[in-house]
């Protein structure tokens, strides 16, 4: 037998999405949980993103009277995803879509505010069951409330931003629109100045508002510094964990289940080459080595889609910086992405998967370059490009390029001239048409959402003849990785003949995506990690009331 140091209900692996919902789930059932952290900061890949959930037919949709149905939501699921693989599965979409109003009024009954993204389309609106608006977030929480817990949350800056200001802040020089978002996100921000409140917004929200309620009201630990070393088993089942704990051997029994959620390996560079065949340029957390997909495959877990990763284009990091995964400015008019020829090769506002997929079929060494004229600059906010000092920096690093003309620009960044000059000529042509007619960008809801409603004909294309011109070298990057442990419906890790480790569950970037190739929407990542993670609980909840207990408490 084992020698067990501590006992719990569940262990979650795992601090972010995934984790969080899995650990709401369960103390909301009364289980007593014990969720652990590899590295010194809490909130994974979750506090660093935009902390949108896609979340279809979900109960904020419902109250509103917004339309959208099961039917309607697995059929566009269907069209999307389609079949990718096991983790694709009819039964784990159908999982995911009914799992979602269980999740949403757990999280509201404690408190946690949710609302919708009204304006945020599917990705693919055109296709059957496409929809506007179902993104959902955590309103701006502030991070007081979570007390010194907020000194060690991944989140690297408290500001008060939804979802929705995003992508009309980009144009809040240009637009009034825009204008009116900033001055509401300004007013947001001094109310919560006025208030004593430190306001958070997007990811660091949705973290620290789990948080005060998972951590702080429903009483589960939090373990920092605490890394899956391994899992025990006992005839086939897991029944526990061993971790280091600051540096010690622990031993802890999980006598309802262990829920593996400790993100992917995107920050793994030899697992990148290994599966990707590139070193990767994630915007993840540091902590996502894939230790714990490799810990559940040794336990005999099958893994699926470890070739894939949520893609996108991002601006070129500096040395030893952090790459900027760019989503609106990619969209604004006055722009192209161009390949190492100079030319064209997507439609350069299409969701950042499809992006990310065309540019690693396309070349995966590039580089790439998004190439503006001034208008670019003046009249949209380059979040990337905000600070003198880095654009200086980038300057040094030939990562921004300026020249007073298009042929001189094709030079310094490397490109063909000709080949650049006649790239232009034909965009140029398009843009005055309106139509794209090499690419089609500005067809789609979801280009346009994007996109300048001042410029015409088309809002998605502005032609590039003002200079001076700038080009900014961009490279394949990703916000996770999509491969992992195969699951069933609840969330429970499966062997490669379709049978169940019992006790072992996985969810968020530690398993295979029910998004399989592609992202339906905004949030498909947390969307489903904090679904599978809640149904996950109520599984281990529902078995663990009917097993006996082997442990003293």
């Amino acid at each position: 037998m084992n020698d067990f140091t501590h006992t719990y209900d569940v262990v979650v692996v795992g601090s972010g999405a995934a984790g969080m919902a899995t650990a709401l789930g369960a103390a909301d059932r009364g289980l007593r949980v014990l969720i652990l952290e590899s590295t010194g900061k809490w909130g994974g890949n979750t506090a660093m993103s935009g902390g949108g959930m896609w979340l279809p037919n979900n109960p904020l949709m419902q109250r509103d009277r917004a339309a959208d149905s099961r039917e309607e939501a697995l059929a566009y699921l269907e069209a999307t995803v389609g079949d990718a693989g096991r983790a694709t599965s009819r039964e784990r979409k159908e999982a995911f879509v009914d799992g979602v109003a269980d999740f949403v009024n757990t999280a509201r009954k404690y408190g946690i505010e949710l609302v919708r993204s009204p304006d945020y389309p599917d990705y693919y609106p055109e296709l059957p069951g496409g929809k506007i608006g179902r993104g959902v977030e955590v309103e701006p929480f502030d991070v007081k409330r979570i007390g010194s817990w907020w000194d060690t949350c991944q989140a690297p800056v408290a500001l008060p931003a939804k979802t929705d200001d995003v992508w009309l802040l980009g144009r809040a020089w240009s637009t009034p629109g825009g204008f009116f978002r900033g001055a509401q996100l300004v007013c947001r921000a001094l109310g919560g100045v006025l208030r004593r409140e430190k306001l958070a917004g997007i990811g660091a929200a949705w973290a620290a508002a789990f948080l005060d309620v998972v951590v702080q009201r429903l009483g589960s630990e939090l373990w920092l510094n605490a890394p899956l070393e391994d899992l025990v088993l006992e005839d086939d089942r897991v029944v526990g964990v061993r971790v280091t704990r600051d540096g010690e051997p622990v031993t802890i029994r999980a006598t309802h289940g262990v829920m593996l959620a400790g993100g992917g390996f995107d920050q793994n560079r030899e697992w990148r080459r290994r599966h990707h065949g590139i070193d990767g340029t994630p915007s993840g957390a540091p902590g996502n080595l894939g230790g714990p997909i490799e810990i559940a495959a040794r336990a005999g877990a099958a893994l699926e889609l470890m070739d894939d990763a949520w893609w996108g284009a991002s601006i070129a990091p500096l040395p030893g910086g952090m790459p900027s995964f760019i989503v609106g400015e990619r969209s604004m008019p006055y722009s192209i992405m161009v390949d190492k020829h100079g030319e064209r090769f997507a439609n350069e506002s299409e969701s950042y998967v499809d992006l990310g997929h065309r540019m690693l079929e396309h070349d995966k060494d590039g580089p790439y370059w998004l190439v503006a004229d001034v208008r670019h600059a003046r009249r949209y906010l380059r979040t990337f490009a905000m600070d003198p000092r880095q654009n200086r920096a980038m300057q040094e690093a030939g990562i921004m390029v300026k020249a007073r003309t298009l042929s001189e620009l094709a030079r310094r960044i490397g490109v063909d001239q000709e080949r650049f000059a006649a790239t232009v000529r034909r965009f140029n042509g398009f843009a005055r048409a309106g139509v794209d007619g090499d690419f089609g960008r500005g067809n789609s809801a979801y280009d346009r959402y994007y996109g300048d409603p001042t410029v015409r004909p088309n809002p998605n294309l502005g032609p590039i003849e003002k200079g001076p011109f700038t080009a900014f070298k961009v490279v394949i990057g990703d916000l996770g990785t999509k491969g992992g442990v195969v699951t069933d419906a609840d969330g429970r890790a499966l062997r490669e003949d379709g049978t169940v480790i019992e006790g072992l569950y996985s969810a968020g970037n530690n398993s295979a995506s029910v998004m399989g190739r592609t992202y339906p929407g905004p949030g498909s990542t947390i969307g489903p990690a904090a679904v599978f993670g809640m149904r996950a609980a109520r599984h281990m909840a529902e078995v663990g009331a009917r097993r006996p207990v082997t442990a003293a408490r």
